[in-house]
C-alpha cells in the first residue's frame, strides 16, 4: 500500500453558545488516501486566531514527504517529519502538523488490519473512558450563575468539572502579562469556586485552570487559597509553561495537586517535569504534542514515575477520539477532558455521534478510530480563507 494524497481541511465549527466566545475558532482535519482505496483521518487544530490555517498549510507542505510512502510505517514517518523540522523547531507548530498526520496514519493502520486503534496500542485497560467536564459555563459571569450551571452538569452524570474562575484574566487568555491579578479579581475567583463547591457538595472534583497567567508568588497564593477554602482537585498551569524553575518553586509551596502539560510538546519536554517531580498529573494534548504515537510514549514514561495522565482536549472530534484510544490502553490514565458545549460541534462532522454516557465516553470496536468524518459536511464548512 502506498500513500497517494495528503490533504488538510480547515473548517469553521458551529459551537453553539461558544461560537460567540470564540468567533475565530477553527479545526483542521487531515485525510490520507492510498492506492488501495483505504483512507485515514486525523486532526491538527491549533489556537488562537488563525492557528489552524497555519497548521493546515503545514500539512499541505508535508505532502511531498509522504506521497509514495508505505502508511504502515507509522514510526518511521513520524521520525521523518520530526527531523524534517529541525531548523524550524520541532515543537509547537511542527508537532501539531505531525500530530494530525500521525493520527490519520493510525486510523489507516487500524482499518487495514481490521482492528480498532486501542487494540494496536495493547488493548483495553478499561471498558470506557472516564471524563471531566469543561466548557459547561457559557454565559456565566457571577458566582450564582456558575453554581447553577455546575449543578446542571453534575445532574447530567459528571462528577468532575474544570474552569478558570479568574474572569479578570480572560482578555489575556494564556498570554502572560505581569503575572498579577487585582484583589477584586482574586476575590471574585474565590467566590465563584466557593459557590460551586457549595452547590455540588464535597465529593465532586473541582479542577482549576490558571492558564499560566501568574508569577510564582501569585500562583502560590491563589492555589493555596482555593485549596484551603474549597478543596480543589488540582491547580493547572500555575506559571507559564516555559518556566520550569518557576514551576519547581510553585510546586515546593503549593498545597494543591498541580497539573501541567497541554503546552509541552513531545516526550522530551516532559522529561524534566517527570524527573523533577514538578507535577502530580500531566496533560499532554494528542493534537499538539505529536499524535497518538507520542501520547502513548509520554504515558509510558509517566507510568514509571507513577504520574497519571489526563489528556488535554479543547479542539475537535479527532482530538477526543485519538485521546480516548490512548486513554483506553494505558494503565496510568486519570480522566480525559471534554468540552460539554462542543458535543454538537463534534458530531456535526462525524458520520455518527460520539457515545457519551454520563461521565464516560464509550468507543466502539470498529477498525481505526471507529468513526469517520462526514466529508460532505466538512467541505461545506471549509474556512473562507482556505484555498487548498
Amino acid at each position: 500500500m502506498k500513500i497517494t494524497d495528503v490533504h488538510a481541511w480547515v473548517v469553521v465549527p458551529d459551537l453553539g453558545p461558544d461560537s460567540t466566545k470564540f468567533p475565530d475558532w477553527q479545526w483542521t482535519f487531515v485525510t490520507i488516501e492510498t492506492d488501495e482505496g483505504l483512507s485515514g483521518w486525523g486532526e491538527a487544530s491549533s489556537t488562537p486566531r488563525n492557528g489552524s490555517l497555519l497548521t493546515g498549510f503545514g500539512v499541505q507542505q508535508a505532502r511531498e514527504a509522504l506521497i509514495g510512502e508505505d502508511p504502515a510505517d507509522v514510526e518511521r514517518l513520524w521520525q521523518k517529519l520530526f527531523r524534517r523540522y529541525t531548523y524550524l523547531g520541532s515543537r509547537g507548530f511542527a508537532s501539531t502538523v505531525i500530530s494530525g498526520i500521525d493520527i490519520a496514519l493510525w486510523d489507516l493502520k487500524g482499518k487495514s488490519l481490521g482492528r480498532p486503534v486501542y487494540d494496536l496500542l495493547g488493548g483495553k485497560m478499561r471498558p470506557d473512558v472516564r471524563l471531566y467536564a469543561n466548557g459547561w459555563f457559557g454565559g456565566c459571569s457571577n458566582p450564582a450563575q456558575y453554581a447553577e450551571a455546575a449543578k446542571g452538569v453534575i445532574a447530567s452524570g459528571h462528577d468532575a468539572l474544570k474552569l478558570d474562575p479568574f474572569l479578570e484574566m480572560q482578555p489575556f487568555h494564556t498570554m502572560y502579562q505581569d503575572g498579577q491579578i487585582s484583589a477584586e479579581g482574586e476575590n471574585q475567583g474565590s467566590d465563584i469556586v466557593s459557590a460551586i463547591r457549595e452547590a455540588v457538595g464535597p465529593d465532586v472534583e473541582i479542577l482549576i485552570d490558571a492558564h499560566g497567567n501568574f508569577n510564582v508568588p501569585v500562583s502560590v497564593r491563589l492555589a493555596n487559597r482555593l485549596y484551603d477554602e474549597s478543596k480543589i482537585g488540582w491547580f493547572e498551569e500555575p506559571v507559564p509553561p516555559e518556566g520550569l524553575q518557576a514551576l519547581k518553586s510553585a510546586r515546593d509551596q503549593v498545597r494543591a495537586p498541580i497539573c501541567v502539560g497541554e503546552r509541552l510538546f513531545t516526550r522530551w519536554e516532559f522529561v524534566p517535569v517527570l524527573e523533577g517531580g514538578l507535577a502530580d498529573y500531566i496533560m499532554p494534548d494528542v493534537v499538539w504534542t505529536g499524535g497518538i504515537s507520542e501520547l502513548k510514549k509520554i504515558a509510558t514514561m509517566a507510568e514509571a514515575y507513577y504520574v497519571p495522565i489526563s489528556p488535554h482536549n479543547a479542539q475537535g472530534p479527532g482530538q477526543i477520539l485519538a485521546g480516548a484510544h490512548v486513554s483506553l490502553s494505558v494503565p496510568n490514565f486519570y480522566r480525559l477532558e471534554h468540552a460539554v458545549e462542543f458535543i454538537p460541534g463534534y458530531n456535526a462532522f462525524l458520520q455518527e455521534p460520539l457515545q457519551f454516557t454520563g461521565n464516560r465516553l464509550v468507543l466502539n470496536d470498529r477498525p481505526g478510530l471507529g468513526i469517520d468524518l462526514d466529508m460532505d459536511r466538512v467541505k461545506k464548512a471549509v474556512h473562507p480563507q482556505w484555498v487548498f
